[in-house]
């Protein structure tokens, strides 16, 4: 069975830094693409940044030049570096990867990872 499994979430002040880790639990082909949301109450989930099997990114305007996505294929983790946090970044982060097993691309969600900063 395969999971993503998220850490590195917490409470940080404003201005602070987090750095958010998912990792693939479970025998897979290969990764394709690797993402965080989030979604904060109230809310939908939106995308907050993307990496590609190449290595190209995409951001949310929100979160350009303060948040970095990274991605190690050997560990089969992707990273985010949050920098900068603002309130307004508080919410429940989702990393979301689509993975391939025996020829099957499946999409899997992560847990999720509140990451909180109080106003």
């Amino acid at each position: 069975q395969v999971q993503l499994v998220e850490s590195g979430g917490g409470l940080v002040q404003a201005g602070g830094s987090l750095r958010l880790s998912c990792a693939v639990s479970g025998t897979i082909s290969s990764i394709s693409a690797m993402g965080w949301y989030r979604q904060a109450p109230g809310n939908q989930r939106e995308l907050v940044a993307t990496i590609t099997s190449g290595g190209s990114t995409n951001y949310a305007d929100s979160v350009k030049g303060r948040f970095t996505i990274s991605r190690d294929n050997a560990r089969k983790t992707v990273y985010l570096q949050m920098n900068s946090l603002k309130p307004e970044d508080t919410s429940v982060y989702y990393c979301n990867m689509l993975l391939e097993r025996f020829g099957l691309s499946t999409t899997y969600w992560g847990q999720g990872t509140q990451v909180t900063v109080p106003s």
